[in-house]
């Protein structure tokens, strides 16, 4: 165990905070310019009735191990055992399903933010063990941005802009004339980042537009998907129209010759091919203005001089990523990078293109090195789905489906580990997930309290919170490390990740290949002089560890990505592309080879199955007051839920139309469920669209019906799960219209705050 000094440090994913012995709650460290709220309450969280206090087993489960079936889960209480219980029923589990069926039908299900941390990444942690034991099937991409991941190494052979190596905002603010963000770049959004915040940004990077004059154009159906003090211009898009926006403003640029016909030649390969199309040789239909018009409810006449201002200075596209979680998501992200290479200003700086500005802090900033992680080791299993293909996969075993130019098969799975996320507030269509989970044999999950997702599982180990085990942190994406101290002791019978992992690896024999003999202190200590070492290469010195660890956030000077393609922009010839023509591709003949009727080989405009469905368009974004579903259960995050429900805002014309009264009580219903939720007028949004963010913990009214009603207002009770396209099979959780009424009656008290039925046996233990 480390040392924590009286005044600690605590580095989470929404912020580094400070806690002096005996405060009540967490205060924010100077560091910090705009700190979170979201982690002030993380002491009494730590402390909250529907924390997991020991290993608990579905009572079937106990009874009749795999043998029980899947068809109690969510319906069956548990009983506590102690841990060794727990633990052998678990490596009994894992032992049967390996000789039985091998290693293909475990599914490693870590997804979501399970901890910030370089060590205790749940994910890391989980994926390690399952490599050490024989390995699992795994899953690729992100629910955040699984669509654009896959696309762009074919567009530009890599995923940078994406997920790391942005231009900077200093660059773009020193530069730019113009900011234009497709899907705003929301604060909310930017409370958070994985592996931990130092210093909250975003606001400050706003703030220096107003200072430059750089002008700043949010597209987007919510006015506050840029912090309103920025002054940006508003455009209400349709919600799925953007493609047909950005082709007619291609159409402009085209028709005006304002295209940069030298930078096409030079650096981008196949617009010969798009231009057919957006001039309507292929198709006929010229992609005009009056065109795009009807679809994306933006007049010609804002389109046409919104073209020539972007052509006439500096300009930088900036693409949410929540444009890509929809049917066809993989179409927005390709058109950006066209519009951009049709400005001719990539590699410039302050110009181009990049994605999730405002998505997570952090974009934007480089780290000066890769910062070490727990090693996850090799996994000699090669069977792997898209993330947001779990229910596929558990439904339609054996069955085929196209990704990425492969035909894959779906394995079938018999015993699924979880930790650190929740996949009842990831996923979509939560009815159909329901009917998937009861299909393995075994569910293992390790959580700190009693999400959805545990109350789904066969056996259930507790773990420790973040206030309540030690790390270093340090986001990929910055060049601030953070010691994070432990200051309470763990809850009950909790315990860490590893220390679980480790007395599972010991009965299946991998315990030395899991731990190294390490501890924690050791795997910490590690860690830190890897990443001490490696800065030591670049000419850069840090202290020692017991220096590090008495002290708070260590700064060092970051690196700078430059210009996103600016090496490329300067020499095309000596820093190709990872594409097959070493140029930004427009037009791919390795996607247009795929024959995907659903993701053509260059940007296409489909419009959305979805909008020929009743009702309103339902954007179900990331909540303000919560990462995902992490703290649902806290003060601040139910503060926000006036009433007990979650807000819905509506525009008051929509509101008025319907018969719902501002603060009325309302159900947003579709063909797969329905949840509850409270209306809450605002002209920040469009006419025609519901905003419902997601976060809220799931509570089936009845966990037998096909289409749930959920009384906690999660969204995803609604919501379609289906593929972006046979491409990059991504969520398409934006793509979906609700009808709303006003519901009657007196809300049932929720029971989901609170511990599940569980039984506690005189032979149970903490031990």
């Amino acid at each position: 165990m480390l040392i924590t000094p009286d005044r600690a440090t605590v580095a989470t994913h929404w912020g580094t905070y400070l806690y002096e012995t005996g405060d009540e709650r967490l205060k924010p460290h100077p560091i910090d310019p705009d700190p979170s709220p979201i982690g002030f309450d993380m002491l009494a969280a730590a402390r909250h009735p529907v924390r997991i206090a020991r290993p608990s087993v579905r009572r079937s489960y106990l009874e009749r191990g795999a043998d029980a079936g899947g068809d109690g889960r969510g319906r069956e209480d548990y009983v506590e055992v102690s841990w060794d219980e727990a633990l052998d029923l678990a490596a009994s589990a894992y032992r049967q399903v390996i000789s039985e069926r091998g290693n293909e039908a475990i599914y490693g299900g870590s997804y979501g933010w399970g901890s910030a941390g370089r060590f205790h990444h749940a994910q890391s942690q989980l994926h390690r063990f399952l490599n050490c034991v024989g390995g699992y099937t795994s899953s690729v991409g992100t629910y955040s941005h699984g669509a654009g991941s896959t696309l762009l190494p074919h567009v530009i052979g890599s995923s940078d802009g994406l997920s790391g190596r942005h231009t900077s905002w200093e660059r773009i603010a020193e530069n730019a004339d113009l900011v234009v963000m497709f899907g705003g770049t929301p604060w909310k959004n930017s409370q958070v980042n994985a592996g931990g915040v130092a210093r909250h940004s975003l606001s400050t990077h706003l703030s220096r537009f107003a200072e430059r004059g750089v002008s700043a154009i949010n597209i987007s159906p919510i006015r506050d998907d840029v912090p309103l003090g920025t002054r940006a211009e508003w455009l209400p898009i349709r919600p799925g129209s953007d493609v047909a926006l950005m082709l007619a403003l291609a159409f402009v640029l085209d028709e005006e010759g304002l295209t940069d016909t030298s930078f096409l030649q030079s650096h981008t390969a196949g617009f010969d091919v798009f231009a057919g199309y957006l001039r309507g040789s292929d198709d006929g239909q010229p992609k005009t203005p009056e065109w795009a018009a009807p679809l994306c409810d933006i007049p010609p006449d804002e389109i046409r001089p919104l073209a020539r201002r972007m052509a006439k200075g500096r300009t930088f596209l900036m693409m949410a990523w929540s444009l890509q979680r929809a049917e066809y998501g993989e179409q927005p992200f390709w058109m950006l990078v066209t519009l951009a290479a049709m400005l001719g200003q990539i590699g410039l700086p302050g110009g181009g293109f990049g994605f999730g500005y405002g998505a997570v802090d952090g974009t934007g900033r480089e780290a000066p090195i890769r910062w070490p992680s727990f090693p996850q080791g090799i996994n000699p299993v090669k069977s792997f789905i898209p993330v947001a293909r779990i229910a596929d996969m558990l439904l339609h075993p054996g069955e085929s489906y196209d990704f990425n130019g492969e035909q894959r098969r779906y394995p079938e799975i018999e015993l699924i580990h979880w930790a650190g996320g929740n996949p009842f507030h990831h996923h979509q269509d939560l009815g159909r997930l329901t009917r998937a989970w009861r299909r393995p044999s075994t569910i293992i999950v390790q959580d700190h309290v009693w999400t959805a997702t545990a109350r789904m599982a066969d056996i259930v180990f507790p773990v420790v919170m973040q206030v309540e085990r030690d790390d270093i942190s340090c986001s990929s994406r910055d060049a601030i490390l953070t010691p994070s101290h432990r200051i309470l002791e763990p809850y009950a019978g909790a315990r860490s990740n590893y220390a679980i992992l480790c007395g599972l690896a010991d009965r299946l024999d991998a315990g030395q290949k899991f731990s190294e003999g390490l501890a924690e202190e050791g795997w910490i200590r590690r860690l830190y002089d890897q990443a001490r070492r490696r800065l030591a290469d670049i000419g850069r010195e840090i202290p020692d560890f017991e220096s590090f660890w008495a002290g708070g956030p260590l700064e060092i000077p970051g690196g700078d990505a430059g210009d996103l393609l600016g090496a490329f922009r300067d020499d095309p010839a000596a820093n190709p592309l990872r594409t097959p023509t070493g140029r930004i591709e427009i037009a791919s003949e390795t996607i247009a080879a795929f024959r995907y009727e659903d993701c053509p080989g260059h940007p296409t405009w489909f419009e959305p199955e979805s909008w020929s469905e009743p009702g309103l368009a339902l954007i179900s974004n990331q909540p303000n007051r919560k990462l995902h579903s992490q703290l649902e259960f806290g003060s601040y995050a139910q503060q926000g839920r006036p009433g007990g429900c979650e807000p819905a805002r509506i525009h008051p014309d929509d509101g008025a139309a319907l018969g719902i009264a501002d603060g009325a009580t309302i159900k947003l219903s579709t063909t797969r469920g329905s949840c509850i939720a409270r209306a809450v007028y605002s002209e920040n949004l469009r006419r025609g669209v519901i905003q419902l963010s997601t976060g809220a913990w799931f509570a089936p009214e009845n966990p037998d019906d096909a289409q749930p009603h959920c009384l906690a207002g999660n969204v995803n009770a609604v919501t379609r799960d289906k593929g972006t396209s046979r491409l990059a099979q991504g969520s398409v959780a934006q793509s979906c219209r609700v009808t709303v009424t006003p519901c009657e009656g007196t809300l049932r008290r929720l029971d989901v705050y609170t511990q599940a039925p569980v039984t506690r046996p005189r032979s149970a233990t903490d031990s």
